[in-house]
């Protein structure tokens, strides 16, 4: 039945659940410049009839309402638009990294410049052919020993920063593994905080809230996918369980990390794989490719016509490419000169540069063949960017560079060198030009088959160029996916202060006319309680 206080407690009710909404509106503006926080608002409802159907009900006409409640504060979210940020999150994190490490590999390379390696490589070839002008000149043997330095030693930086890039990546690999423990962590106390908390009934709107923000944060580092149980999320990598209610996995390590990243694996993109691949795949390339060229150059089988009335050194072998392709070593260890001079132009196989220098005569005193003109840093196991080096022997005398390819009988007999033969610093000045096969075992990882020197650095650098427009043409399309994404996001569940500025006028109204209904139901009371039943005082 009604009450004669009825009116006091609808005011009562309506300045509650205003005075909510108020302060979820102050809330809401006070919270529109913070990452990941969704806008929340109060679900009004009628509260329950006082004449509600049942056996005892009066019989007074009609059913009074008894003002307003609010059931929940809910926050604004849509799970499609979560689902779509995180899918084209993990792509970003892949694509940024591949970006950032071509991007570095392309400053490392630094081509096309005046300052990069394949210049000192022109001023190498440059140096031999001047020497070929004045093969007696001790100033065109000091400038080839020292273009050679230079190049050796552009290789051996260029290697060296390959190297500490690839080992900063795997030490981000790390970083990287530690802050998604830690996020996994973080999630795995939300999941529990928010089972007690939603446990007596009230809404954990901020704290779903930061727990979605690590997802997020998460979901860019690793590949997951999530679904809400009743203790919360469980997350996943592939099949990989990470999170299960208030229960995190086992940590990952860098170790598990990078098998989950084999091939049809459990990680399959995000930061750690973008790395990963970076490093595995980009970085060790390049390093390949540069340890390839050096190797062929120095050892490499190359194709080589030596001049008609050349004279042999004496014990050399060489290995003469025969009608059919193929070669027959053929050693020359006659004692006099008929017998290894060449009676006409041969084609011929040697191994690399050193090979081709060893066939000429040195400038030094007396009847010197040729040195290795490269050799390797003290514990190298082989030729690489990192290990080639000058050989010391002719760092520390110009004369041991080999430039003559004949030699003559003086008045007493003695064979000696013609200082003044050009042959061989021509042979080794068109190594330039010469075609060589860079992938004799046919693996097909090497950037060019066969082809010359040149060709082959410049295949690497227009390789890197393209996978760098790649690269960041799929970085800059993720970007904006995500952005649109998000901006969908915030669309939905962002803070607009015009909004909560109107929703503010609209609760304030609403508030103070309640007030004021309260005012009239107290002036009414005052009336009945202290006005009425005077009569006969």
């Amino acid at each position: 039945m009604r009450s004669t206080f009825g009116g006091i407690e609808i005011s009562k009710r309506s300045l509650f659940t205003q005075q909510a909404a108020l302060h979820t509106t102050g809330h809401n503006i006070a919270n529109a410049n913070t990452k990941g926080y969704s806008r929340q608002v109060v679900n009004m409802v009628a509260a329950r009839p006082i004449e509600y159907p049942g056996l005892m009900r009066s019989d007074v006409p009609g059913q009074m309402g008894q003002s307003v409640e609010f059931d929940h504060i809910k926050r604004i979210r849509e799970k499609f638009l979560d689902n779509q940020f995180q899918n084209e999150n993990k792509n970003l994190g892949d694509w940024s990294i591949r970006k950032d490490t071509l991007d570095k590999l392309e400053s490392i390379i630094n081509e096309p410049s005046d300052t990069g390696v394949r210049q000192t490589i022109e001023g190498f070839w440059n140096a031999w052919q001047e020497l070929s002008k004045s093969p007696e000149n001790t100033t065109a043997r000091v400038l080839v020993k020292e273009r050679a330095l230079a190049m050796t030693d552009a290789f051996n930086q260029t290697a060296r920063q390959l190297k500490d890039l690839s080992n900063d990546l795997t030490e981000n690999i790390g970083v990287k593994v530690t802050e998604a423990n830690q996020i996994i962590n973080e999630v795995a106390k939300l999941n529990e905080a928010i089972f007690r908390v939603e446990g007596l009934g009230d809404d954990a709107n901020d704290l779903r809230d930061q727990r979605d923000l690590l997802v997020d944060g998460l979901s860019k580092i690793i590949n997951i996918n999530y679904t809400e149980e009743a203790r919360g999320y469980t997350i996943r990598m592939g099949n990989t369980q990470l999170v299960a209610g208030n229960q995190p996995a086992a940590p990952l390590t860098t170790a598990g990390i990078q098998a989950a990243a084999a091939a049809g694996g459990n990680l399959n993109s995000g930061e750690i794989y973008g790395m990963i691949q970076s490093r595995d795949y980009y970085v060790a390339n390049y390093q390949y490719q540069l340890d390839s060229m050096l190797s062929t150059l120095v050892q490499g089988d190359m194709k080589v016509t030596l001049p008609a009335g050349m004279v042999v050194p004496q014990g050399a072998t060489l290995n003469v490419v025969q009608p059919d392709g193929t070669s027959l070593p053929q050693q020359f260890g006659g004692p006099t000169i008929g017998e290894r001079t060449l009676a006409n132009s041969t084609e011929v196989i040697v191994k690399g540069f050193n090979g081709l220098h060893e066939l000429g005569y040195t400038g030094a005193a007396g009847l010197t063949s040729g040195i290795p003109f490269f050799s390797m840093k003290p514990g190298a196991a082989g030729f690489t960017a990192e290990s080639v080096t000058v050989n010391p022997a002719i760092v520390s005398d110009v004369t041991n560079v080999s430039t003559s390819t004949r030699t003559y009988l003086d008045t007493d007999g003695i064979e000696k060198v013609v200082k003044g033969n050009n042959e061989m610093a021509l042979l080794i000045a068109g190594l330039r030009n010469t075609r060589v096969g860079f992938d004799p075992n046919a693996t097909g990882r090497p950037a060019l088959k066969d082809g010359t020197l040149d060709e082959f650095f410049r295949s690497i650098v227009g390789s890197l160029g393209v996978q760098a427009q790649e690269a960041n043409r799929q970085a800059t399309n993720q970007q904006m996916l995500v952005d649109q994404v998000d901006s969908q996001r915030q669309a939905v569940s962002g803070v607009s202060l015009d909004e909560e500025m109107a929703n503010m006028i609209k609760f304030q109204h609403a508030y103070n006319a309640a007030a004021r209904a309260m005012t009239t139901f107290d002036e009414m009371l005052d009336k009945v309680i202290n006005s009425m039943g005077v009569v006969g005082r």
